[in-house]
């Protein structure tokens, strides 16, 4: 029976989206993630003892900044060489080999796959065979593993490959393959990197997503890490244990306003929804995004008050615990109880408001819209003349923002 470590798009160094450029953010704890979680997996295959450690690709995100990034890596896999534990590597696309310009030599115990062609390494002292190859380029189109060697008899055949399995949607599609086709190569086990969320697609063979270690920005939410893969005597895999690596965990917090009429219930809802998820969070930095949504009698005011709401959030989730939880921003989906409709029928002029607000773009202010700008609150007024990117999430979210102001104004305004 052996084990090894299944670990993929470590991104070592790679900014974390949407924390560190707030001011007051904990900085250093934000820098130092990537960091931390390859740490963590040198703890993890110590203590665990196991016999070899697998990196799926985009071990680096790019080109370093310095040489200091390329010295972390030596420094944590000669901790791994003391324990005489190798370490197999493949380079994915955001760390082709054609774009890491500065190198250092790696110690002894890693192995870095080939990319030219696929290549084959014999374990010592193991029956296990590992078959590989990087990117060459950034932009690896054609199917790579078409090309892996045939499976070795008599041996655990393990795969690395860095690859959009089944041309998954909102990836790049690099080095494309599919389930049917990994089964049919024979191996044991496929170590797959590239996509960010861990899953086991297939048992026996297994086919299997590490995730990332390390969340970089609010759509990898919850638990990052790597799998400890056990295999029996009859070179079977009996177990697939996945390890949490990450020390910042996001989650996008919703809280469905519905019913609610007093802003000061909303706000203790905020506190009880960003506490529940400090206690999912597992004592790890919360990055949390609280998204209200729900038709509510709030809905005007919230988007007329947009950056009070959001430093409401930031001041309840001080409140829940100050060191750990981080508000990465708010997002406003909650609907009116107004009926424009029935607004519509009031005068030609509402009428006419009314039907440029359904085509509106904060970008390309219309004319009966754009006067409007002098009964605008400043928050709305700042983010209009700010340069927007039509169609933007920016641009969408103030947009929502005045049409709240626009027909609070109208249903409250004398007839």
């Amino acid at each position: 029976m052996f084990t090894f470590i299944h670990a993929a798009d470590i991104h070592l160094d790679s900014p974390l989206i949407g924390l560190s450029q707030h001011e007051d953010a904990p900085v250093g704890k934000i820098r130092g993630a990537t960091r931390t979680a390859l740490s963590g997996l040198v703890d993890l295959a110590i203590e665990r003892e196991v016999d070899f450690v697998l990196i799926a690709g985009d071990l680096y995100d790019g080109d370093w900044k310095d040489y200091g990034t390329g010295l972390f890596f030596v420094s944590e896999m000669r901790r791994l060489e003391e324990k005489e534990v190798p370490v197999y590597l493949i380079f994915g696309n955001h760390d082709a080999e054609s774009k890491i310009t500065k190198s250092l030599a790696l110690p002894e115990n890693v192995h870095v796959f080939s990319t030219r062609k696929a290549e084959s390494f014999a374990h010592p002292g193991l029956p296990v065979i590992l078959h590989g190859q990087g990117f060459a380029t950034q932009a690896v189109i054609e199917n790579l593993a078409e090309r892996y060697p045939a499976r070795v008899a008599d041996h655990f055949n393990i795969g690395l490959l860095h690859t959009n399995l089944g041309d998954a949607a909102g990836h790049g599609n690099y080095a494309p393959s599919t389930v049917s086709q990994l089964v049919a190569h024979g191996y044991e086990y496929w170590a797959l990197g590239h996509i960010h969320q861990r899953r086991v697609h297939h048992e026996k063979p297994h086919i299997v997503f590490s995730g990332n270690t390390q969340g970089r920005h609010i759509n990898e939410p919850g638990a990052k890490g790597c799998y400890v893969v056990t295999v029996d005597d009859e070179l079977e895999v009996s177990d697939t244990e996945f390890h949490a690596l990450d020390s910042v965990r996001w989650e996008t917090v919703s809280i469905d306003c519905t019913g609610i009429e007093d802003e000061m219930d909303l706000v203790q809802k905020i506190r009880d929804a960003l506490a529940g998820a400090l206690q999912r969070a597992d004592d790890r930095l919360l990055a949390a995004r609280v998204v209200l949504s729900g038709p509510s009698c709030l809905h005007e005011r919230l988007h007329a008050h947009h950056s009070r709401i959001l430093a409401e959030c930031v001041s309840q989730a001080a409140a829940v615990d100050a060191e750990q939880i981080w508000i990465e921003g708010l997002r406003l989906k909650t609907r009116t109880l107004l009926d424009p409709a029935e607004l519509a029928k009031r005068d030609d002029l509402t009428a006419l408001v009314l039907e440029a607000l359904d085509s509106f773009d904060p970008t390309e202010l219309p004319d009966p819209v754009a006067t409007l700008k002098t009964k605008l609150p400043d928050d709305a007024v700042h983010a209009l003349t700010s340069s927007l990117a039509p169609g933007s999430e920016e641009a969408q979210a103030i947009g929502e923002d005045v049409r709240a102001i626009v027909l609070q104004a109208i249903a409250t305004s004398s007839d």
